[in-house]
């Protein structure tokens, strides 16, 4: 499957496909994704409160299959969160859910990200699951500050399981 996928990219004009991981490397990062959505869902049934959001899903990506991307730090993942989430609350407070405030609020969390040094490509979405929920400032605690911090928390566990990684790579 590999050798169709090299064919494919090179035939597009790409470069080269960058070699799997191990096997058992796949499978951590896997199972960590799994366990940390599950930790967080746990969450919502234990509570009544919704833990999760779409864009934890691609968290646990970078998370778990890239964890020496500066984007999979744990500050990255809780900090682009709770930023992006921030300024999609003020922005909502302040114009409303349309298209213009979508696009103010995503460009902000963006610029935001990366003046603070948390980018985290995932947290990119948040403004716009803000405007699309119209949910109450405590948004911020619950679901995104406390999914943010266990997501980071299994990451710091599943990945220092796996061989030749050592998470994080900073705070």
């Amino acid at each position: 499957m590999t050798r169709i996928f090299r064919y494919v990219t090179k035939m597009a004009g790409g470069g080269d496909v960058p070699n799997a991981p191990a096997v058992s490397s796949m499978m951590l990062a896997g199972a960590g994704a799994m366990i940390a959505i599950a930790a967080v869902a746990s969450l919502t049934d234990l509570t009544g409160t919704e833990f999760l959001m779409a864009p934890f899903g691609a968290s646990c990506f970078l998370a778990f299959a890239a964890p020496d991307s500066p984007l999979a730090q744990p500050r990255n993942i809780v900090f682009g969160h709770l930023i992006s989430t921030a300024v999609g609350l003020v922005v909502l407070n302040l114009l409303g859910a349309g298209w213009p405030a979508m696009a103010v609020a995503v460009g902000l969390a963006v610029t935001l990200m990366q003046v603070t040094r948390t980018g985290h490509a995932p947290a990119g979405a948040d403004p716009l699951v803000v405007m699309a929920l119209s949910p109450a400032w405590d948004f911020l605690v619950f679901p995104v500050l406390v999914g943010a911090i266990v997501i980071a928390l299994v990451a710091l566990v599943f990945n220092n399981l796996r061989k030749g990684v050592s998470y994080p790579k900073y705070w």
